[in-house]
């Protein structure tokens, strides 16, 4: 039984491809204007110094004049394209963000409705109850992940605790596996070999959300089947690495390194709407920094799944 008016909110996915297109439009009009004034002021140079004939000195001045327009046209088309990119980013941002929060809120708001409406036995309601409380759960975590990624970078380092990791992970596990209501199998947390405790030096609740965040996008990009791995290992005695699979979308090899950046989201091909802020990996990297580890991506391209290593120092201390 399903609740009462309950419809899927859907992205308005056609309004964003052509705010997407418009953008990229004037882009290209900036690249084309700058390289076209550039050429113009090399032809106007050429043409300078031609018409100057031996005089020297008029060469040189006329050759740093234009030698200087050109810097600054060309300065100016890079920040004029970059600005450009970076309000896209923002403000795709900004309509992901509300779509996460409204999604939630609109779902909890008709179930709610649904019970006050209509007699429903025990196992309807707890059905309800519990899909309520992951509903609750992805709003929290998105509210958590904005405040987190306004506050993470400039706060002071905190005083950090021993933790152990394997506990942590798969604490994270269960809470992605009820977040998005899915088997027990399709996110698989390997025992560490020879049973192993791998301890690092942290705060639990930065760490949590690394993982957390790492295992939601393992998740999200797994639109046909969901199938993650996560191994917890130890890398030349010094660091825990955790890897997290999964035989999703993939990362085309030059977006590898971008997909940790600020609102950076990697594409994703036209059937396929992914939803998400972009704040996630940026803060696993902000995360894995501020513990003095590191955090990287591995994929073999498009439709060929990737793997996300997160590498944290050890604790030897007893």
């Amino acid at each position: 039984m399903q609740p009462v008016g309950l419809d899927e909110v859907a992205p308005r996915v056609y309004s964003h491809s052509m705010n997407l297109t418009r953008r990229r439009g004037i882009t290209a009009f900036f690249i084309v204007m700058g390289s076209c004034l550039i050429g113009l002021l090399a032809v106007l140079n050429i043409y300078f110094v031609h018409l100057s004939g031996r005089r020297l000195a008029l060469d040189v001045f006329g050759f740093i004049v234009f030698a200087i327009l050109m810097a600054g046209v060309v300065l100016n088309t890079v920040f004029l394209v970059r600005e450009i990119r970076r309000n896209e980013r923002q403000d795709s941002f900004l309509n992901s963000v509300t779509h996460e929060l409204k999604t939630p809120i609109a779902s909890i708001r008709l179930y709610l409705e649904t019970l006050e409406r209509r007699p429903l036995d025990e196992a309807q309601r707890q059905r309800f109850y519990t899909i309520m409380r992951a509903d609750t759960d992805r709003l929290l975590a998105t509210v958590e992940s904005v405040l987190k990624a306004g506050t993470l970078g400039n706060r002071q380092r905190s005083s950090h605790t021993r933790v152990e990791l394997y506990p942590l992970v798969a604490e994270c596990v269960q809470v992605v596996l009820r977040r998005h209501r899915l088997p027990a199998e399709a996110i698989l947390l390997d025992e560490v070999p020879g049973g192993v405790k791998l301890y690092v030096l942290g705060n639990p609740e930065d760490l949590r959300t690394a993982v957390l965040n790492l295992l939601d996008n393992a998740v999200k990009y797994s639109p046909e089947g969901i199938h993650v791995r996560c191994h917890l290992a130890i890398e030349q005695y010094t660091s825990a690495v955790l890897s997290i699979s999964d035989t999703g979308l993939g990362i085309e090899p030059g977006e590898l390194k971008r997909v940790f950046k600020r609102f950076y989201r990697a594409s994703s091909n036209d059937q396929v709407q992914i939803k998400g802020t972009g704040l996630g990996l940026f803060l696993v990297y902000t995360i894995a920094k501020q513990h003095g580890g590191s955090v990287r991506a591995v994929s073999d391209g498009k439709g060929k799944g990737t793997t996300m290593f997160l590498s944290l120092p050890l604790d030897n201390q007893r």
